[in-house]
């Protein structure tokens, strides 16, 4: 099934040729690493590409939204191993039995009530709601914790004026729930965190801090335009979605290609020590670098024929959660969303019609990418 858009894969030419896209960043020029093998090599070797770098890591970087190092993906091993670990139980219940019953129940809900409207904005009526109420699953909070959090709306670093700058409502909601767990500790992450010994002593509120921004910022827009990307090639592809209703063991494969294709974030930046070469363009030592998951997704040397959205498409190694110790902890979380979004439209949409789609495209120097959507209004059909 051929995607038409011309913005999916804008890094094609330079990936064949040079393997290296050099383009500018808040006026730093950053080399983007673009094949699958050299950006998972870069991904294991944090000592020549380092995590170490408070603020860097997101691109664009990040001192102007926040006040505190994110954690864990801001450190490098063995520090990040020691971090990841206060966390990860969390994110493992993505697997527990009653969180994905929880899942398929949410998104059963949500399914229904797209049903009986004539029409749903899927970004902020669908997408939002469903990211925000299964992030409580894994946190292990009151479901209503999440009508707040759908009050921040899409980007949760931009405040009601539309501008984003730090000290934003997320750090007083956090500090709060340290405050409160700290008080009253429960059986949340909060709790968990406010109670946490690493290496011998206890977070500090900064740490603390740390983790909740990156839980907060780090999997929400991706999860957003995940869900969004792919009603909207259901809807224009009506046969894509019979096919995974004729078997729906099929819908496993089908998740990691809409992984693949529709990768949310473009890529992720890393910090070189010393003076480094990359595909013999030089990085001064403090200097940044691209690894460029979105690139690396659409390697011919790796997919065959990528620009087509395969759904049985096997082996799949797609580098949409990353590579290496940053292995994206929400991984398991982000695939049981999305197997759960696979399988309510399969069991009770018989089409979904895209009324009207605003396309989110990023818009830089050197190429511009479509990702995702800015909204996204379309029908469901009853089966």
């Amino acid at each position: 099934m051929p995607d038409s858009s011309n913005r999916r894969d804008p890094f094609r030419e330079a990936r064949n040729s040079d393997g290296v896209l050099r383009c500018p960043f808040q006026g730093e020029m950053l080399p983007m690493i673009l094949r699958h093998a050299d950006v998972r090599e870069a991904a294991k070797d944090w000592k020549t590409y380092s995590s170490d770098a408070p603020f860097r890591v997101p691109i664009p970087s990040e001192e102007a939204v926040r006040t505190m190092r994110q954690l864990p993906i801001e450190t490098n091993p063995p520090e990040h191993t020691d971090y990841r670990a206060l966390v990860e139980p969390f994110f493992q219940r993505a697997k527990q039995p009653d969180v994905i019953a929880k899942a398929a129940a949410l998104i059963g809900e949500m399914v229904s009530r797209a049903l009986s409207r004539e029409s749903l904005e899927i970004v902020n009526e669908f997408a939002l709601p469903v990211q925000s109420r299964a992030l409580t699953y894994l946190l292990n909070v009151p479901e209503s914790e999440a009508d707040t959090w759908i009050g921040w709306g899409i980007h949760v670093f931009k405040v009601t004026s539309g501008e984003f700058k730090p000290g934003t409502v997320l750090e007083t909601y956090l500090h709060a729930q340290f405050d409160r767990a700290a008080a009253n500790p429960g059986e949340d992450l909060f709790s968990a965190l406010a109670t946490a010994t690493y290496r011998g002593r206890r977070l500090t509120r900064e740490e603390m801090m740390g983790f909740g921004n990156l839980i907060f910022a780090g999997g929400r827009d991706t999860i957003i335009h995940s869900i969004a990307s792919i009603i909207a090639y259901l809807g224009r592809n009506p046969a894509a979605l019979a096919y995974l209703r004729e078997d729906p063991k099929r819908i496993v494969h089908a998740g990691e290609e809409f992984f693949r294709v529709f990768m949310p974030l473009t890529h992720i930046g890393r910090v070189c020590p010393v003076d480094t070469k990359v595909q013999n363009v030089p990085v001064k030592a403090g200097g940044r670098v691209s690894l460029g998951w979105a690139a690396a997704n659409f390697d011919e040397a790796v997919f065959d024929a990528p620009e087509e959205i395969r759904l049985d498409r096997k082996p799949n190694p797609h580098l949409a959660f990353g590579f290496g110790p940053h292995l994206c902890l929400g991984a398991a979380h982000a695939r049981l969303i999305v197997r759960s979004l696979l399988e309510a439209l399969t069991e009770r949409v018989e089409l979904i019609t895209v009324l009207a789609a605003q396309e989110h495209v990023e818009h830089e120097a050197r190429y511009e990418r479509a990702n995702g959507y800015d909204a996204l209004t379309v029908a469901f059909k009853a089966r």
